[in-house]
């Protein structure tokens, strides 16, 4: 078994943040460890750095103090990614200009196969992200970050601002999906009923910080 299948995981450390020289610490000396095919949540309040943390993991912004690595290397800063991010608002996860042919093919050229998978009829592909309901342009912002080469994905609070149902539909894709390709996940939330549901390890934000 090679190297990869062994020892693949994704740490945060020593990671602290803040938003302004003078302002107080949202995320301070936090360290992080989540493995490959793992299922953890990061559950808390608002405003106790959840969504920063999940940034600062998928290399969208730098911490203050620390580092984050992948398999023991830096993220890198170039080309893809192996830490992709699904937010809460998958209206303004896209291009409203754009069909959704040309955005969920954006980051790499998504198979026929992977939209079977994530519930995409094909006649979506025609159409506007504004002709689409908040269910259906989830599953497309899931589907375009399921490249060959993500190996974790962080969910920060995926299904918010969708009903019991489409909640349901769209957990059980994503949950499938990481089964499938052996994915690391790390699922932001406020909902502990959701993380004990999901995740196999629960932690919880305030706990990892020193306010």
């Amino acid at each position: 078994m090679g190297r990869c299948a062994v020892s693949m995981q994704l740490e945060a450390r020593h990671i602290s943040y803040r938003y302004g020289k003078d302002r107080p610490w949202i995320l301070r000396d936090v360290d992080l460890t989540v493995r490959a095919g793992e299922r953890v949540a990061l559950v808390g309040p608002s405003g106790y750095g959840k969504s920063t943390l999940a940034k600062i993991l998928a290399g969208y912004i730098q911490p203050e103090e620390g580092e984050v690595l992948w398999d023991g290397r830096p993220l890198p800063k170039k080309g893809s990614c192996p830490v992709q991010m699904i937010s809460q608002h998958p209206e303004k996860a896209v291009d409203p200009r754009w069909k959704m042919a040309r955005i969920v093919n954006e980051g790499w050229q998504v198979d026929g196969q992977t939209l079977q998978d994530m519930g995409i009829e094909r006649e979506w592909l025609k159409r506007w992200p504004s002709e689409l309901s908040g269910g259906e342009l989830q599953r497309f912002c899931i589907a375009r970050v399921l490249g060959p080469g993500t190996k974790f994905l962080i969910c920060d609070e995926i299904s918010t601002m969708l009903d019991v149902i489409t909640q349901a539909q769209i957990w059980q894709k994503v949950l499938e999906a990481a089964k499938k390709g052996h994915l690391g996940m790390i699922v932001v939330t406020h909902n502990m009923a959701l993380a004990e549901k999901v995740c196999e390890k629960i932690i919880e934000l305030p706990a990892l910080t020193a306010r």
